[in-house]
């Protein structure tokens, strides 16, 4: 029975569909059987496994607003052990589409039910958004990690979105819990890297993830090849720090 887990954070460029790519690749590379559904229209999280997007007949959007079967729309990609549920620009419109479908805010959670027997991990690639889609994803899901920049703006939007879970656990899905606040684009050269370090650790403290995600270059590059990280540069920082935060995963 897979562990089902969000990456949600509504501030862009945090680092979460990297994160949601090498986590995922990471853990495959354990053995793991891992299912990635990428719920952003954006559909990097597609595009950065190798998945070309306009090719796609069936994708997350077809299993919210048409009920077709989820294993039909399921791909496996080049890392063994790791499969995806693609996302294509169609899904922009799908919060308006499911506006009138019953139980909105269930219908993820519906699809994935019909997958959970058949995965170690579930990880939901969630939009830069508090929609009903991301809503969908934390009402499907066991625990949500949240990606958080080593910036200035870092904790901003932060309080919003635990809002969000809050509201969820109390009305849509009691058993959500906060896997963990992930650290990224860390840079131990400056000091506002390390402020912000243990400006959260001080807030969150062992909800915060012992692994952080060093700013790589290796780690831009990948997704532009179609790689994850671990595939693209083995040895590089990026991809030992998804190897670490998996291992960490897998321990709690």
């Amino acid at each position: 029975m897979a562990k089902i887990i969000s990456l949600a954070n509504q501030k862009g460029g945090v680092g979460k569909t990297t994160t949601a790519i090498n986590l995922s690749a990471a853990l495959a590379k354990e053995g793991k059987r891992v299912l990635l559904v990428d719920a952003d229209p954006q559909a990097n999280g597609s595009s950065g496994l190798g998945i070309e997007i306009r090719d796609l007949k069936r994708t997350i959007y077809e299993c919210l607003v048409n009920d077709i079967d989820p294993h039909t729309a399921v791909i496996a990609t080049a890392v063994e052990n790791l499969s995806i549920i693609p996302s294509h620009i169609d899904l922009v419109g799908a919060e308006i589409e499911m506006l009138n479908i019953e139980n909105r805010e269930n219908i993820l959670k519906h699809v994935l039910g019909q997958l959970k027997d058949e995965y170690d991990y579930i990880l939901i690639d969630c939009s830069p958004s508090l929609g009903l889609i991301t809503v969908n994803a934390l009402t499907a899901s066991d625990s949500v990690i949240i990606p958080v920049q080593c910036e200035f703006f870092a904790l901003e939007g932060i309080a919003k979105l635990l809002n969000t879970i809050k509201i969820i656990k109390s009305k849509l899905n009691p058993s959500l819990q906060i896997e963990g606040f992930l650290l990224t684009m860390y840079d131990n050269r400056l000091r506002l890297s390390n402020q912000v370090y243990a400006e959260v650790k001080r807030h969150f403290g062992n909800l915060v993830f012992d692994t952080v995600i060093a700013r790589n270059v290796r780690l831009s590059e990948a997704p532009s090849h179609g790689l994850c990280v671990l595939d693209y540069d083995p040895h590089s920082k990026g991809a030992e720090s998804y190897v670490k935060l998996a291992k960490e995963l897998m321990k709690r």
